[in-house]
């Protein structure tokens, strides 16, 4: 369990942690100065500030001796999964069609469009009962025709060139490319934003209030890596702290409303 307290000191905030070898200080910046231009720092006791997310990435690392953002053991299974999963499909499901097709040893080259689209076609289960797969055909497609090209492919050990390969393969855009960048290659030169963190991003004026993340993926990415760079973290724990939250956000808001009454 994380305990914190605060302490302003000649200009600074100390936020307390307890780390693995005891009680740890995070020293972050005064509230009112800049992380970047036109970002302050904010105070590390209000949620969603660059304070909070620099304390909330510095426990993480001090509590755990390794950050692991794989899942699949290969590239055409790490492909897999950011291709299974994305926007518009909650990430149980992704998940859940991504073990499927590993443990029924479909995700390698010689298995057929067919048979991946009949996989998907099955219901799973979710959250109590069953639901589909959305756009089953479109997917199994995508992901036999990736297949079809890793399997012989040469590529790129380095981060950006790796995305670069990855966005020219069938339904893989900046997002999904960096998403299996980051996690096979455990890297800090890409990030990956979606809808979460680009709302994480708006409330703190890191991002602007309307983007067209297709078209600007990759100035909007120059931004977060610098903003990373400021807080001296990881940018692939940052996303993924800012992607856990948002989205447990989102979740409870919805559960709200629909306890509400009408």
């Amino acid at each position: 369990m994380i305990q914190a307290s605060m302490g302003h000191h000649r200009g600074h905030q100390t936020a307390w942690a307890n780390g693995n070898q005891g009680l740890i200080a995070i020293s972050i910046p005064d509230p009112l100065e800049d992380v970047i231009p036109g970002v302050q720092w904010g105070c590390a006791t209000e949620v969603f500030t660059p304070a909070f997310w620099k304390y909330q990435s510095a426990v993480f690392r001090a509590q755990n001796n390794t950050v692991s953002h794989s899942i699949g053991k290969t590239i055409i299974e790490e492909v897999a999964v950011c291709l299974l999963g994305g926007y518009g499909m909650p990430a149980e499901l992704g998940l859940a069609a991504f073990y499927r097709l590993r443990d029924r040893s479909l995700l390698n080259e010689a298995t057929t469009v067919d048979i991946l689209q009949e996989a998907l076609y099955e219901p799973f289960p979710f959250d109590q009962g069953q639901r589909r797969y959305r756009f089953p055909r479109q997917k199994a497609n995508y992901l036999w025709r990736t297949m079809q090209i890793l399997s012989s492919a040469v590529l790129p050990s380095s981060s950006r060139p790796l995305r670069d390969f990855l966005t020219g393969l069938p339904g893989i855009g900046p997002k999904t490319a960096s998403w299996v960048v980051r996690n096979h290659l455990r890297s800090d030169e890409v990030a990956v934003l979606d809808v979460h963190v680009l709302r994480a991003g708006r409330a703190i004026g890191l991002f602007p209030p309307n983007v067209n993340l297709s078209k600007e993926y990759f100035r909007l990415e120059g931004r977060f890596l610098r903003f990373c760079t400021a807080l001296d973290e990881p940018a692939s724990l940052v996303d993924a702290l800012m992607w856990d939250y948002m989205r447990r956000i989102g979740k409870a808001s919805a559960r709200t409303r629909m306890l509400s009454p009408t």
